[in-house]
């Protein structure tokens, strides 16, 4: 067991749940019953998270103990199973992209990423040994390439940029990890690069409505036009005044008086998307420092699992679960700073988001697989494909 990589994991854990407690008590109960019970919305929020951990350790400890190379088998069902709950979310039309399944709601693009990472680990490895055809560089680039395109053109669809974005980075890690030739990437880089101003002044004007008013409303902020701070600008002007006012030591956890408190920072949103404006406006920048640090050393870890991995499949499992979370943390933290535009995404561990905890405390979990498993023998006949 990697016990760093535990260690790193509860204790990030353990402090979503007070941010959490402390960015969602401006939220308005409707249930008089849990107001009585908890308190305050934040109380209560924090609650429901501790029983999301609860139920995602399960998930982790057993993923963990499983091989990573049976659990890799579910990827093709899954993904197929995510393509019908993205269609379903379509057809829905839902403000937030969530289906209700079982009680529970959840947002399929989670589901959408996780089995094509465990799809793009299979197919890697495994076509290979049929025939040396899928070998080929370009075999590998297409089959990678149509297993991100699909999802993300529906999650484009969908309206959910930032779910999308998290594709480019898993898939162009992908393509690192799964042997694609420099002299392969670096023609793709410059074919993208072209097709930049086709997709941002014709094609996201077609399929998103939200998207290019937040890219204005965001290269206006950066060249310090005037903008609507009542409207479109509310979220990312006094979020990223929450963070640029905080200094060193931050204002302290639930404390009276800050923009927080106060209800500037969307306080629907604040416990999940801009959790990062609540951390930096309380804990300041030593806190947001030790945050970053500590993500840092996850990130670190799953590369370090990475190089250790016994087979190609365990090498890409690990290396795309960074990619998703390093994607998911600088979107989180970008949009909160101006780095990008609003993209509505939560942070990984620290936000309060239900399922999606479940989910990477699962890719996490094959992490750890893919360490514990890393010394035993491969079964004869089934030798590592570069």
């Amino acid at each position: 067991m990697n016990w760093v990589l535990v260690l790193v994991m509860y204790g990030l854990l353990i402090f979503g749940v007070f941010m959490i407690e402390s960015a969602a008590r401006n939220i308005n109960l409707m249930n008089p019953a849990q107001l009585a019970k908890y308190g305050s919305a934040g109380a209560y929020y924090a609650e429901m998270q501790k029983y999301w951990i609860l139920f995602g350790s399960v998930v982790y400890f057993v993923t963990a103990l499983v091989d990573y190379r049976w659990v890799r088998w579910l990827g093709l069902p899954a993904y197929l199973i995510s393509l019908g709950l993205l269609f379903m979310a379509m057809v829905q039309k839902e403000n937030v992209h969530r289906i209700d399944l079982f009680g529970f709601q959840f947002q399929p693009a989670y589901l959408g990423i996780t089995s094509g990472i465990l799809l793009i680990a299979w197919l890697v490895q495994d076509l290979p040994k049929l025939h040396r055809f899928f070998n080929a560089p370009m075999v590998r680039i297409g089959v990678i390439g149509v297993i991100s395109m699909i999802p993300f053109f529906l999650v484009v669809k969908m309206e959910d940029m930032g779910s999308a974005l998290v594709w480019l980075p898993v898939a162009v890690v992908a393509l690192l990890v799964g042997g694609a030739p420099f002299r392969y990437l670096s023609f793709m880089t410059l074919i993208g690069a072209g097709f930049i101003p086709i997709l941002y002044f014709i094609i996201l004007p077609m399929v998103s409505e939200r998207g290019p008013a937040r890219i204005d409303t965001w290269l206006r902020m950066l060249q310090g036009q005037d903008v609507n701070t009542k409207g479109d600008a509310y979220g990312p002007y006094y979020v990223s005044m929450a963070v640029g006012k905080s200094g060193w030591k931050g204002s302290g956890w639930k404390s009276a008086g800050t923009l927080m408190d106060n209800g500037y920072i969307p306080k629907d949103t604040a416990h999940n998307d801009y959790i990062f404006g609540v951390i930096a406006e309380e804990q300041g920048f030593r806190g947001s420092l030790l945050l970053l640090s500590a993500f840092l050393l996850l990130l670190v870890q799953g590369l370090f699992v990475a190089f250790y991995s016994r087979d190609v499949s365990g090498r890409l499992i690990a290396s795309l679960v960074v990619a998703m979370f390093f994607a998911h943390l600088f979107e989180s933290i970008g949009m909160c700073v101006l780095l990008m535009p609003i993209t509505g995404i939560p942070m990984p561990l620290v936000s309060y988001s239900g399922t999606f905890i479940v989910i990477c405390m699962f890719m996490l979990g094959l992490v750890q697989s893919i360490w514990i498993h890393r010394n035993e023998r491969l079964p004869s006949g089934s030798a590592e494909t570069a």
